[in-house]
């Protein structure tokens, strides 16, 4: 492996790991009790959400094009952006970043867990969890959201303003699909984002936690991937 690749890698497992202790530490910090930011809202995490994003790429913009999302890497190979040979690299470098970022949460909040009794509020901050339960909907919940993100990414790649804005426009567009969209799942739209922390909420001691809820780990695994590849195709077919 040559140091350009072994210096993307490295960027995709970073950025995301930053992505994951910003975007999950939002939520931690609005749903944990006696957190200083305690019940601040849905605009508070759709918000921290987008900024997560926007340094989680930029932090890492050197190294790597700043991923951070299996669904986004496989649509970039699909539009010929990225080499076949790099999506499985930087699906595992991403899903390991989340994986330390989740811990990190955990490690931040520490005292706070202990505090908090109710399993299903401290899973939510590991993972997403569906206001209602409908395997069907919840995944195609997930797969628009997706498509619209992705599609969005592939289209900045055409337009017009300076690249270097390109991660503040990603982090709006987050921000826009949370508030729009993310109210049925709570908007993994990342594999990565969802499975690295449910990994580490299986793993860690956390006060008071429940079961990981494996049986709803697929939703936001195949809904972004699918909602990926989809939006790739349109992206081929309408350029």
């Amino acid at each position: 492996m040559n140091s350009s690749v072994s210096a993307q890698l490295m960027g995709e497992f970073l950025g995301t790991a930053i992505l994951i202790l910003l975007g999950d530490g939002v939520v931690a910090g609005v749903n944990l009790n006696k957190s200083k930011s305690q019940n601040a809202g849905w605009l508070a995490i759709t918000l921290g959400w987008g900024l997560a994003v926007t340094f989680g790429v930029y932090l890492v913009a050197w190294m790597s094009p700043g991923h951070l999302n299996p669904a986004v890497s496989l649509a970039m190979a699909i539009a010929g952006k990225l080499s076949w040979s790099l999506v499985i690299p930087y699906i595992i470098a991403q899903i390991l970043g989340a994986l330390v970022g989740a811990v990190l949460v955990w490690l931040t909040y520490y005292p706070h867990w202990q505090q908090t009794q109710d399993s299903t509020t401290i899973l939510s901050i590991f993972s997403t969890t569906p206001a209602i339960r409908n395997y069907g909907a919840n995944f195609l919940a997930e797969l628009v959201g997706t498509f619209v993100l992705v599609y969005g990414l592939l289209a900045f790649t055409k337009g017009n303003f300076a690249s270097g804005l390109n991660p503040i426009v990603a982090g709006l567009l987050i921000t826009v699909i949370g508030i729009s969209l993310g109210g049925p799942t709570g908007y993994a739209i990342n594999p990565a984002r969802d499975l690295g922390p449910r990994i580490a909420h299986q793993l860690l001691p956390i006060a008071n936690k429940g079961d990981s809820d494996w049986s709803y780990s697929w939703v936001p695994i195949l809904g972004p991937l699918v909602g990926g590849i989809l939006a790739a195709l349109l992206f081929n077919l309408l350029k």
